[in-house]
């Protein structure tokens, strides 16, 4: 990148095609190459060796793409996109990044700091996730965008760039409207006027979630060849115990709570559902608990990471839910305390749970959830969604109060707690529909043991990234 521009500053011409040409092929076919490479060393994933190359090619193979779109969009140049031509060839509600364009995932932005006009890029709109008929946010509202505890780093780049016309370059993780989180790279530089101050500061945005993702892949798979006593957990099938095996309960079939024989107990049943051989174990959690005055404990929840260290924090968050709760917390303030907790701790995650508590003598449901799925609700052959009570994502920001909600439930309901990826390829929120069209067959069931072997029936053998989580609570008589 230049030194800090000038604002009469003429446009920098693209490099000649013929050049940038010949970098596309080279790159195209250094990435067939690579790709040869992977195939021929493919394995059925049980040795932890193979899982870390694998982990090294995709990696390789992802930068490989991201440079060849980024050399295709130099030779072709930037598109003369004028705001109002943006506001009418954009949609009215932005998707969800792609993750499978560059195009989706570069995005740019210039900040005018005489008029305190502001210009995004369609693509910048997609990547924060924001709707493109809106106004771009301004330097001062842009940090609402962005992690608490990445704030700081944000603002001390800009300030740099503006006043001491440093180049910004550095990455921040941003929330989006929708929950989800993405961690964004920013380049930018300051365009200086006539007199040698700052006149504007311009700035090119990507989403490098994924490629992220690819190195802390990478380096999971080697330190765990690093370990010995992990190493010695694979058999010839994979790993021989899972990490999450040593966290979660391990229940096999129906399970009935001690001293849960009373009117309107709780009949349960749960499972985790494991990611297709290869992808990293990921950080759902189940649980479910007696409480003092016969009260039953009711959680799911994801905790974002994969690997070892994850289980290690999720192990944490389990503790923290079964001693507050054990305490008489409810779950709105539970969360609260939980959310605090991760925004705590010095290695900054993002979780998301829901949080139950059942009165069997009323058949009352409390319940509270933090960027969670709700839960399920099936009575006499028909499901629905719970209305949920509002609620963030857990380390998302500090001080965020969570909302509570109260179901009364009958004799014979049945209420399913799920994480996402339950339904490979949805959202909880779309997972929804797919789950409640089970409700005729949780009917005819005789036990909660039943429904989850439904479930299981219906999603579990299908290929899955990441590890998910059901959990089935039905009222008996």
């Amino acid at each position: 990148m230049p030194s800090h521009l000038s604002a009469d500053h003429p446009a920098a011409q693209p490099p000649g095609r013929g050049t940038v040409e010949a970098l596309i092929s080279q790159t195209r076919r250094l990435k067939g190459d690579m790709d040869a490479v992977r195939r021929d060393a493919r394995s059925d994933g049980s040795d932890p060796r193979d899982r870390w190359q694998r982990a090294l090619y995709d990696l390789a193979l992802h930068q490989l793409n991201d440079l060849d779109e980024h050399l295709a969009q130099l030779r072709d140049g930037p598109p003369p996109v004028t705001a109002t031509a943006r506001a009418e060839q954009a949609p009215a509600a932005v998707p969800a990044a792609r993750g499978d364009s560059l195009l989706s995932r570069v995005g740019s932005a210039e900040w005018n700091l005489l008029t305190d006009h502001a210009s995004w890029s369609t693509e910048l709109y997609e990547i924060l996730g924001r709707d493109a008929s809106t106004p771009p946010l301004t330097l001062d509202e842009l940090p609402s965008l962005v992690f608490d505890a990445d704030r700081p780093k944000l603002t001390s780049m800009v300030t740099d760039c503006l006043v001491d016309a440093q180049r910004i370059d550095g990455e921040f993780r941003i929330v989006r409207p929708d929950g989800g989180v993405r961690t964004v790279h920013m380049m930018g530089e300051p365009v200086l006027g006539s007199d040698g101050s700052t006149a504007s500061m311009w700035a090119v945005l990507r989403d490098v979630s994924e490629l992220r993702r690819s190195q802390r892949a990478v380096s999971e798979t080697r330190d765990s060849l690093r370990r010995p006593q992990d190493v010695a957990r694979w058999s010839e099938h994979g790993p021989a115990v899972e990490p999450q095996e040593a966290v979660l309960p391990p229940w096999r079939g129906s399970l009935r709570l001690p001293r849960q024989d009373g009117p309107h107990s709780l009949e349960l049943a749960a499972r985790r559902l494991p990611a297709s051989p290869g992808e990293s174990t990921g950080g759902d959690w189940y649980d479910a608990l007696e409480l003092p005055e016969g009260e039953t404990l009711l959680s799911v929840g994801d905790l974002t990471g994969h690997g070892v260290a994850v289980t290690s924090g999720m192990a944490m968050l389990l503790g923290a839910v079964r001693g507050m709760a054990m305490a008489g917390t409810r779950p709105g303030k539970l969360l609260a305390w939980l959310n605090q907790l991760l925004d705590t701790t010095v290695e900054p995650a993002l979780g998301s749970a829901v949080c139950c508590r059942y009165r069997p003598e009323t058949r009352t449901l409390v319940w509270a959830q933090a960027g969670h799925p709700a839960p399920l609700l099936f009575r006499n052959g028909t499901g629905r969604r719970l209305n949920a009570p509002d609620g963030v994502l857990l380390g998302a920001t500090s001080g965020a109060a969570y909302g509570e909600t109260e179901e009364a439930l009958e004799e014979g309901d049945l209420v399913l707690l799920h994480t996402d990826g339950l339904v490979p390829g949805s959202s909880g929120t779309d997972a929804a529909p797919r789950l409640t069209d089970l409700a005729p067959r949780f009917a005819e069931a005789r036990t909660a043991q039943d429904c989850l072997r439904m479930v299981v029936e219906e999603f579990g053998e299908t290929a899955r990234q990441d590890d998910a989580c059901v959990l089935i609570a039905r009222v008996t008589s």
